[in-house]
């Protein structure tokens, strides 16, 4: 299984907890959801870094190519386009989040 399929598959899953979060009761304690799974910021650090060494990699690829020792350009290319759309997905989900900060920031108690 590929890192950005792999990257979207967890998304996906803290996507449907956030859902079951948000249809239970008004109000529970902060840490029995998330701890057990590991907490959000352990699951954007693991995304984080699964988009690193998508990069890491492409730069490898390209970098192979470029010396020579591979004759894989396609190859290298596909690599590249992974690791910009999984960059790309990253950035989405991180300027999402820092607007719904900002708008539970600026609700009214």
């Amino acid at each position: 299984m590929s890192s950005i399929t792999q990257v979207q598959q967890d998304m996906l899953a803290r996507m449907g907890q956030f859902a079951e979060l948000a249809g239970g009761d008004a109000v529970r304690p902060a840490s029995l959801p998330m701890a057990e799974a590991g907490g959000f910021g352990e699951s954007f650090e693991s995304a984080l870094r699964a988009v690193d060494a998508e990069q890491h990699r492409s730069s490898q690829a390209m970098e192979a190519v470029d010396s020579g020792r591979s004759d894989d350009l396609v190859g290298a290319m596909v690599q590249s386009q992974k690791a910009s759309v999984s960059f790309s997905a990253l950035m989405q989900v991180r300027n999402k989040l820092a607007s719904a900060f900002d708008d539970v920031m600026r609700m009214p108690l």
